[in-house]
Formats: C-alpha cells, structure tokens, sequence
C-alpha cells in the first residue's frame, strides 16, 4: 500500500513537471526589444540595462543625474551586439510630477518603439533607528521608492494591455520580505511595492502582461556603500550573516525571471528561501513553483526562527552594551 502511495505521489510530481511549461508565460525575446530602466545611471539599474543590451535590446535610461546618465550611455554602448542598437538618455525625476514621467516616455516610444519591458529600479535608503529618523525621511522615501514605481508604470500599462503583451518589473528588497532592525523608513515602502505587484498582475496577466517583484540581498553598489556609513551597529550585525553580492549577479538574475515572466525573483539560498517564506498568497508562474513552496514552507520556517532568534539576540546583546556603557560613563 505505501508503495502503491509512494508511486502515485511520484508519478504525480513528474506530471506537474510535464504540465508546467505549457501554462507558464512565453519568454519575453529581448532582441529588438524596447527596455525602459529607471534608476538606470549606477547599481543595480545599470548593470539590466548591460544585460539587456547584450541581448540586443533598445535601451532608455531615466535618472536625475545628466552626467551620469551620459556616463553609463558610454559604457553600455561598448557591448553593442548590433549597430542598429540606441541607448537614449533622459534626465527626470521620476517620483514627482506624474505628468512629466507620462510625457518622457511618450517621448522615448517614439524614437524606439513601445516598451516592452519597464525595469523600476529608482530608489534610495536611510537607515536609523525610528526615533532618530527625521519625519520628512519617511515621505521622501515612500514617493522615490513607491511612486518612483508607481507613475513610470501607470505611464506604460495602457499600451502593454492593447498589445497584449509586456513586462514590468519592480525592484524591491530583501527588507521589503523581513522588516529588520535600522530600516523602519526603508522597508514599508519596499513592501508596498510587493502589494502594487499582486493587485496589478491580476489586473494585466489576462492581456499577458506579467509583473516581476525582485528581491536582492545586500548588492555591492554606490547606493549600498553610502546606506553603509549611517547604519546602527545592531543592523551591521544582522547584515554579516549573509554576503554582499555583485551587481551584474542580481541584474542577471533580475532580467531572466523578469523575460520568463516569473513573478518572484531572488538571489541565492537566503533569498530562495525567503521567497518561499513569505509567497502568502503571491501569483505562481508554474505548477512546479507553487509546488516548492508546499513542500518546503514548514522546513524553512523552523530555519527562520532560528534566524528570527539571533537578529532578536544581537538587538538584545547591543542594548545591554549600550546601556552599560552609558551607565560607566554616568559613574566616571
């Protein structure tokens, strides 16, 4: 009998397997293709737009800084695959006036064609403690990391949906799955974005529009290194259990899950198993998926409060510390 049961389950997961690549979306084929990158000058952003450039795609890069955007124009047309191929430039920002977001990229469409691919990778961070953190750091950061998404995707939905076809993803953070110690202002608006992404795959996936939520861990960027200066030491402790990873790692990673049309894309084991931690009731691209996440969820919750404990003893350990030393200082 537990044979026989063994035998069904077998066979059963191999049919999944045989049945999952015809209801997952059709690859995104990125040669000709039209990628639109915010935040596109440094970091992340940079290197999928590299990445895609390789493939042969159409590049617009959007940022604030002219200059860094002339920059990395030039580092990425060394890895032209074609002549026809055109990396545009445009200097806005994309997280205060909706209409001038809406009016750039109209214009980008024009010269290169409508956009297949929206990559939001427009963001920054402070890190803090809640108190220590200035009022006006939330609202900044919830309209560059939530509307800075928000306004360049509203630009492009319509016409994915009329060409029935399109993808768009949003970079968001390890912090934007696990609210850690130091980002009280960063992470709720990394979560955000994961709630903008199910609501809208909902909306679009019957057009065959497909929405990638990234999740990268620590990256080793421009923006990392600066976050870096200003962290709490309890948020540096947390920080050294898992490694920094490179930019063009991620990117790569970004742009296969984002052309495949998955809807979570992660880094690595930590990442992979965070992933499935908090899938909730997150879109599946494939039956195998969905299946991963029911036979690893209750393992790698038991792995999490482990985890969960020690972040919870070095924020416990740092207190005793401090208060320590202050109580010696008070004595001197």
């Amino acid at each position: 009998m537990l044979l026989l049961a063994a035998a069904f389950i077998v066979a059963f997961v191999l049919l999944l397997y045989m049945v999952s690549p015809l209801i997952s979306p059709k690859s995104l084929k990125l040669p000709g293709a039209h990628v639109v990158v915010t935040g596109g000058s440094s970091g992340i952003g940079k290197c999928i737009a590299i990445e895609c450039y390789k493939q042969g795609a159409f590049i617009t890069l959007i940022a604030r800084d002219e200059n860094k955007l002339l920059q990395t124009k030039k580092e990425i047309e060394k890895y032209s695959v074609n002549d026809k191929q055109v990396v545009l430039c445009i200097s806005v920002d994309v997280s205060k006036d909706y209409e001038q977001v809406e009016n750039v990229l109209k214009q980008a469409q024009e010269k290169l064609g409508p956009v297949d691919m929206l990559v939001n990778c427009a963001g920054t961070s402070v890190t803090g403690k809640f108190e220590d953190i200035e009022v006006n750091s939330f609202e900044r950061l919830m309209a560059v990391n939530y509307l800075g998404s928000v306004y360049p995707s509203r630009a492009v939905i319509t016409t994915m949906k009329e060409r029935r076809m399109g993808r768009i993803v949003f970079v968001s953070s390890q912090a934007g799955q696990l609210g850690l110690f130091g980002y009280t202002a960063y992470s709720p608006t990394k979560f955000a974005l994961r709630g903008l992404a199910e609501a809208l795959q909902m909306e679009v996936k019957p057009y065959n529009v497909y929405i990638t939520v990234a999740y990268p861990p620590d990256t080793d960027t421009p923006g990392f290194a600066e976050e870096s200066k200003t962290k709490p030491l309890e948020t540096k402790l947390i920080s050294e259990t898992s490694s920094v990873c490179q930019a063009e790692q991620v990117a790569r990673v970004i742009v296969k899950d984002a052309i495949q049309g998955n809807f979570n894309s992660s880094v690595g084991s930590d990442g992979y198993m965070l992933s499935i931690l908090t899938s909730g009731m997150s879109p599946v691209t494939s039956i195998t998926e969905g299946l991963q996440q029911v036979v690893c969820m209750g393992i790698f919750r038991i792995i999490g409060l482990f985890y969960l404990g020690s972040f919870d003893s070095i924020v416990r350990r740092c207190m005793m510390q401090r208060e320590k030393s202050e109580s010696a200082d008070k004595t001197e």
